[in-house]
């Protein structure tokens, strides 16, 4: 048995978290001093593009990406359970998941 695309596997994902209510004591919220509305916004937003794409991302959209994920690695410790930290987790996985898949620049 052959592991899946990694298309399949993000469009799915992707596919549960557009499903998934966003937070509601998050909107407006920040946490380590990071807007949460906002990087929920720009983490789906590349995966979005990414999966138009079909699994391609520009350099600069690539850069934006991974300062998504560095700030979803510094709010995940800050989330108490009514923050939904699953729905968070599922967003930080889209976001590695398609970092891993496009070649870093240099």
């Amino acid at each position: 048995m052959t592991a899946p695309h990694p298309l399949d596997t993000v469009g799915r994902l992707y596919e549960d978290h557009m499903r998934a209510p966003y937070p509601r004591g998050l909107r407006g919220a920040d946490r380590a001093d990071v807007d949460m509305v906002t990087l929920d916004a720009d983490t789906a937003g590349f995966v979005h593009t990414w999966l138009k794409n079909g699994g391609s991302l520009d350099a600069r959209g690539h850069g934006i990406l991974l300062r998504c994920l560095d700030r979803l690695d510094r709010v995940m410790p800050e989330l108490a359970a009514a923050d939904d930290p699953a729905y968070w987790r599922r967003l930080r996985d889209l976001a590695r998941l398609v970092a891993d898949t496009v070649p870093s620049a240099g």
